[in-house]
């Protein structure tokens, strides 16, 4: 049965996304999904979880990597997953799940594996850079009407990382990281559109955590959801796990935070996005999310009705 996605990016409720990272050096999970048959079981687990999408991502973009553009792959401390390996992970587990029903989110930069992914039945396309890594990206997702894109803001790919302090030359905001953000995002989008993207398949994530290391670059944005809201896009907020989760966490007086605890975090945060009506809360741990966004859910519609 063919999948309404035009009732996916316009959905009432906040949808829960669950990530798939087929990595071996992702940051908190990373190795654990890489084999075809471990990645297949994962992703089953999280749709039985209460996932409404799949995020399946081949190549890490934990703190400090760069993904700088393949003419730049081969300078020292440029490291990139080959296009091939990537598009072999991506494509296999696009082909274990589909059949079972998933809406696939692809996590790339490239317009080849997106391409392929869109041919093997994916239906979005998440772009942590946006459009702007590799500008033929929205030209394939012009050519595919009935997926969506989703554009993220990110500076670290530009120049990556500045001594031991991952993302420290691209987390200055002049106008303050809300405004800034705001308004290079919205260019993105812009950039986009004129590429042939179509409004409605469009979604914007502000980038929690990308070029924005600290708590207070994210709690800000959080706080100003409404503001991103009122944009007239559908909002992706992905803080799952971030390095800003263990921070809060550690202003708190835990001081050894261990996964579990950054997951009620991300929890209890993914239920304020539903309170405020973002589109889908991008995380690791599904189960603990699915519940905090029900009750998110509920909240903002007693509060509407």
């Amino acid at each position: 049965m063919a999948i309404d996605m035009k009732a996916i990016h316009d959905s009432q409720r906040t949808l829960v996304m669950g990530v798939l990272n087929i990595t071996e050096d992702s940051f908190s999970d990373g190795g654990l999904w890489l084999a075809p048959e471990a990645a297949k079981a994962h992703g089953e687990a999280m749709m039985k979880a209460g996932a409404d999408i799949i995020d399946i991502g081949a190549e890490s973009t934990r703190p400090g990597a760069k993904r700088v553009s393949e003419a730049e792959s081969t300078r020292p401390g440029a490291k990139r997953v080959s296009e091939a390996d990537e598009k072999a992970r991506v494509l296999g587990a696009v082909d274990a799940l589909i059949p079972e029903g998933a809406v696939l989110s692809i996590d790339t930069t490239r317009a080849s594996v997106a391409l392929a992914a869109l041919e093997h039945g994916a239906q979005i396309i998440n772009d942590v850079s946006g459009g702007q890594l590799d500008r033929e990206l929205p030209h394939v997702v012009a050519d595919h009407s009935d997926c969506l894109y989703i554009v993220q803001h990110w500076r670290g790919w530009l120049a990556g990382a500045a001594g031991n302090v991952p993302d420290a030359d691209t987390s200055r905001y002049e106008h303050g990281v809300v405004n800034d953000v705001y308004d290079e995002l919205m260019r993105q989008v812009d950039a986009v559109l004129e590429a042939g993207v179509q409004a409605e398949q469009v979604i914007i994530d502000p980038g929690l955590g990308f070029s924005k290391p600290g708590v207070e670059h994210n709690l800000p944005i959080l706080a100003a959801l409404d503001r991103f809201n009122a944009a007239g896009y559908p909002v992706l907020i992905g803080a799952s796990r971030k390095r800003f989760v263990g921070s809060l966490l550690a202003g708190a007086g835990v001081t050894e935070p261990d996964m579990a605890s950054k997951d009620n975090v991300t929890a209890a945060i993914s239920a304020l996005c539903a309170e405020h009506g973002v589109w889908a809360v991008r995380v690791h741990d599904v189960a603990k999310s699915r519940d905090a966004v029900a009750v998110g859910n509920a909240w903002r519609e007693y509060a509407n009705a």
